[in-house]
């Protein structure tokens, strides 16, 4: 057994954050982290060309830096995008936070350069927009790139070591320990570790760990929806227009048909398009860096679904569409646009002789389909048409689609407004909290939740919060 006043367990940008301002104070902190550390993150699937291999931890989503270290880097600098945090802390102190993690990351290395910052443009694409029944959402967009993120991350991992900060690669926590309503651990199979305070930090890799560790804790949990759609892949010239203004271009539009949201997510311009291994199914995804890596821009298009009764249970909804789509695969399915509105599926000679060439050369073609519910197929075509609107060439019939994106939210568990659980000293924040959705976000839940255990210790906080 091993005593520290603070364990963390996670060390994505919400266990992280906590871990370095708790350190910063003079507080003995351990991060147990499930995942290896930052540069043995590699993916051999990505390495050589193949399709997922299903390692045991997926070394893209976990790991040093969590699921966001391979992503496209963009710090959301807004509090309307990335999580609910509103519903727990006051708007200055959000913004006041956001300044802070902002100013850290540049300390670590992000660069200067802000993008949505023209105001005349973002006027000039929101009136575009909303002619054609889409809703634009502008913020401001840090880019880090995926090169460039995982540079602030080295940065991090190093001052982390310099903090005296302990850190446990390859280990999973097995169970949170609680005794009278009061935490005082955690287990993992190599030891026990006892603390007053546990902040919980897993990511939605950890989606269904916390499902588990919050039914065994007797903690309340509220479902969150689940995001189901494709990744689309077209030439980034078709776009630039808006990315070059925005980076990220976020775009909501509510089918006439069903009436749902579907909005565009994770756009990465002259970016490729992965795979990655969600604790038991292979989705997509994607990624850029700071300089171009290709002459395709991909981006997420995602129906949100809830569920009341008699059933209500999103997250085991979204895996059996995606085992479905690896049933039929083996992986990723890849499907030319043009094919699908012709109901027919594409083939690799089809696919070989389109225009557009696909970066996730282990994606199979065949027929999306076969995978997606009639409601889903709807609304993503009706938006794919709303958004060639404003970016002709969208909805052509060489533009690609991977299936199936799919983003797992944890459910949202009650806590207090400073993220503490109804079981007193334990935290849940980040994603795996399903509370925040976004880098910048989860910062931030880190910071308040660590602010909170300061103030208990008679820690003066220096106003950040």
């Amino acid at each position: 057994m091993e005593k520290y006043d603070v364990i963390i367990v996670g060390a994505g940008p919400a266990g992280l954050f906590s871990a370095i301002e708790l350190a910063e104070a003079g507080l003995n902190v351990i991060i147990i982290e499930k995942g290896p550390d930052l540069k043995k993150r590699r993916c051999p699937a990505i390495d050589y060309k193949k399709i997922c291999l299903r390692c045991p931890v997926c070394p893209l989503i976990s790991g040093f830096g969590g699921a966001g270290a391979f992503s496209d880097g963009k710090i959301t600098l807004s509090p309307q995008v990335g999580g609910n945090l509103e519903k727990y802390i006051e708007n200055h102190s959000f913004l006041r936070l956001m300044k802070y993690v902002d100013s850290r990351l540049l300390e670590f290395g992000a660069p200067d350069r802000l993008f949505g910052t023209d105001d005349d443009a973002i006027r000039k694409i929101k009136y575009e927009a909303q002619k054609h029944g889409l809703v634009f959402v502008p913020t401001p967009i840090r880019h880090l790139g995926t090169d460039g993120g995982f540079k602030v991350l080295e940065s991090m991992r190093n001052y982390v070591d310099r903090l005296g900060i302990d850190i446990h690669f390859n280990e999973k926590v097995e169970e949170i320990l609680a005794k009278d309503g009061k935490v005082y651990g955690v287990r993992s199979k190599r030891n026990e570790y006892h603390a007053d305070f546990v902040i919980v930090a897993p990511g939605r890799a950890g989606a269904t760990w916390m499902a588990k560790q919050a039914k065994k804790l007797g903690l309340k949990t509220h479902p969150n929806p689940v995001d189901i759609g494709v990744r689309v892949e077209l030439p980034a010239s078709i776009m630039d227009h808006l990315t070059k203004v925005v980076y990220e271009p976020k775009l909501i539009y509510y089918s006439q048909k069903f009436d749902d949201r579907i909005r565009t997510f994770c756009v990465n311009p002259n970016g490729v398009v992965v795979q990655e291994f969600a604790e038991d199914v292979i989705t997509v995804n994607g990624f850029s860096n700071t300089e171009p890596i290709s002459e395709n821009t991909n981006f997420a298009l995602l129906v949100s679904t809830s569920f009341t009764e008699p059933f209500n249970d999103p997250i085991t909804f979204g895996k059996s569409i995606v085992r479905l789509a690896n049933l039929i695969s083996g992986g990723v399915l890849l499907q030319r646009l043009g094919d699908l509105m012709r109901g027919r599926r594409s083939t690799e000679r089809r696919i070989s002789k389109n225009p557009v060439k696909p970066t996730l050369e282990s994606a199979v073609p065949g027929d999306i389909s076969f995978i997606l519910p009639y409601r889903y197929l709807v609304n993503l075509i009706e938006m794919l048409e709303a958004l060639d609107k404003i970016a002709p060439g969208v909805a052509s019939p060489y533009t690609l689609l991977y299936g199936v994106e799919v983003k797992f939210y944890s459910n949202r568990i009650e806590v207090s407004k400073s993220l503490e659980t109804s079981v007193q000293g334990l935290f849940t924040i980040g994603d795996g909290a399903g509370i925040t959705r976004g880098l910048l976000h989860s910062a931030i839940s880190g910071l308040v939740a660590a602010g909170e255990i300061k103030k208990r210790m008679g820690i003066k906080d220096e106003g950040k919060i």
